[in-house]
């Protein structure tokens, strides 16, 4: 059995599941509402306060899909409780990030200002060098906040460009002079 798959997803109060047809999977919580239509080998079932998700043999495929799923299910449950942040750190010498209304703009040492309008659902705040890029949807979330990484990566030698918070650069050392 899978690991993560044969666990129980506990449903918090305040939560309501329902599966539909074709595992269907709609999650309403105090900060939103997340659809999904699941794989429709695995079955999916609602006791009381936990979802539970089960497959039907053991092929290869069904194996890969029953992580996925439970995954899938409880990161939905995750976002519509506490919601999903990652946040970004703007760093180099007159790099710079601004908000207004729902576009970002992002001064990257190009010719131009890069602009950046919020996808629906993910809302980004600035301050001073930090993006805090908020959601219910993990995917989105994850998502806009690599693509507002990939407008300049970090570099290995000064380590400028965006980053998320939690990453590490690893640092190479540069030119040496001539003797």
């Amino acid at each position: 059995m899978s690991r993560i798959g044969r666990m129980p997803i506990a449903v918090p109060s305040g939560v309501t599941v329902e599966i539909a047809e074709n595992n269907h999977v709609t999650v309403k919580g105090p900060k939103g509402t997340l659809e999904r239509t699941l794989p429709s080998e695995m079955e999916i079932k609602l006791d009381g306060t936990e979802v539970t998700v089960t497959r039907p043999n053991d092929l290869k495929r069904m194996k890969s899909l029953h992580g996925l799923t439970r995954t899938l299910i409880n990161n939905m449950v995750v976002g519509v409780t506490e919601g999903y942040t990652k946040e970004l750190i703007v760093d180099g010498v007159g790099y710079r990030a601004a908000k207004s209304g729902k576009t970002l703009t992002l001064n990257l040492g190009f010719s131009h200002p890069v602009e950046m309008e919020d996808p629906e659902g993910v809302e980004c705040t600035v301050d001073a060098n930090k993006i805090t890029v908020k959601g219910i949807d993990k995917e989105k979330v994850g998502q806009y906040a690599a693509e507002i990484r990939d407008k300049r990566r970090p570099e290995p030698y000064k380590g400028k460009g965006i980053r998320y918070a939690d990453e590490v650069i690893r640092r190479k050392v540069g030119k040496t002079g001539k003797k």
